[in-house]
């Protein structure tokens, strides 16, 4: 009973996802995904949750199950290769969870993404939001630069904005 009362007050008492990623930073890491998508033919989505609604947080609703609710409702699914990346935060429990479509999953493990989310997730223990996920950006798109490389002479295609989404 305290861990769901320690996990509710936290995401009740979250500061808005604005404060920590103002224009400038998330003008930052649309970039960061712009020049990373110049490397691989994937598409990467960012998006940023300050906190889960407080009925979901008593029904035990976990960040996965979050993003992947994101990942349908941003169609990052919605790609030819099926190779889109939707990483998510929720930033009330400084979880970052990874959702790959389908077309990758024979290429990267779980255990990859995961190496990403904790990369991820120390640097926002840290304090460090923006250089944080950049990192992460940067991390995911060698990894689809490796199975997904963009062909010389073939135009990057931007099938996603590159813009990241507060939901």
């Amino acid at each position: 009973m305290v861990g769901i009362l320690k996990r509710l007050f936290t995401h009740l008492f979250t500061a808005d996802a604005r404060g920590r990623f103002p224009p400038a930073t998330m003008e930052r890491i649309a970039a960061a995904i712009d020049i990373g998508e110049t490397c691989h033919s994937g598409e990467l989505c960012f998006a940023v949750e300050t906190s889960l609604h407080w009925r979901d947080v008593l029904r035990g609703m976990p960040a996965r199950a979050r993003a992947e609710d994101a990942f349908a409702r941003l169609r990052v699914w919605d790609t030819a290769a099926n190779n889109g990346v939707l990483i998510y935060l929720l930033l009330a429990e400084k979880r970052i969870e990874i959702v790959a479509d389908r077309g990758l999953a024979p290429f990267v493990s779980a255990e990859q993404w995961r190496g990403v989310c904790v990369l991820m997730e120390e640097r926002l223990r840290a304090g460090e939001f923006a250089d944080g996920v950049v990192a992460g950006i940067e991390a995911a798109g060698d990894l689809l630069a490796v199975h997904f490389p963009q062909e010389p002479g073939m135009p990057d295609e931007d099938e996603l904005p590159d813009q990241p989404v507060f939901l």
